[in-house]
């Protein structure tokens, strides 16, 4: 018997809310969404690593048209919604580093993780509905593949004062 947090592993393309099967690709367009380009690290170590069928994206902040658009400590200087937006910005910019790597977002089999940090206030335990930022765009574009196990964890600083910082693993089909 299943878990309900057990969802088979699907094969790409889905069907999405009885709309004929599109790629994943097709899916981000569909959305209106466009991937950044991969953004550049601000130290010694590249965007992402495949290995064999997996690919594991560094930490991705929250990066928007080349400027870091989230700043400062959730629960202080930004709201849980604020922190949510920078979760799907960090989101939007690992899935940069995937599409990257794997040459096109439709050889994702599935998300296996992400690892979001939230700069926490003091005090502050909402990171959970902070990572939803991240956790819904990988569901809104991969259905049933965008299930994924998640760690949301609070941070006293991250780099350059980036709100969220996220990490990403995910599954290519050969």
């Amino acid at each position: 018997m299943s878990k309900p947090w057990q969802a088979p592993a699907p094969a790409a393309p889905r069907a999405w809310g009885g709309v004929s099967a599109l790629s994943f690709e097709q899916r981000l367009a569909e959305l209106g969404i466009r991937l950044p380009g991969v953004p550049r690290p601000v130290a010694a170590y590249v965007p992402g690593v495949q290995a064999g069928n997996l690919v594991f994206t560094s930490g991705q902040i929250p990066f928007v048209d080349g400027r870091l658009a989230f700043q400062g400590k959730v629960g202080a200087d930004l709201t849980v919604e604020q922190g949510k937006e920078a979760a799907r910005a960090c989101a939007l910019n690992a899935l940069a580093v995937v599409r990257d790597l794997a040459g096109s977002l439709d050889r994702v089999k599935r998300v296996v993780k992400l690892l979001v940090f939230v700069n926490s206030a003091p005090g502050f335990t909402e990171q959970p509905q902070v990572a939803n930022g991240a956790s819904e765009l990988m569901l809104e574009i991969f259905g049933d593949a965008g299930r994924h196990a998640r760690s949301a964890v609070g941070a006293g600083e991250l780099p350059l004062n980036a709100a969220v910082e996220v990490e990403l693993v995910v599954e290519l089909h050969d």
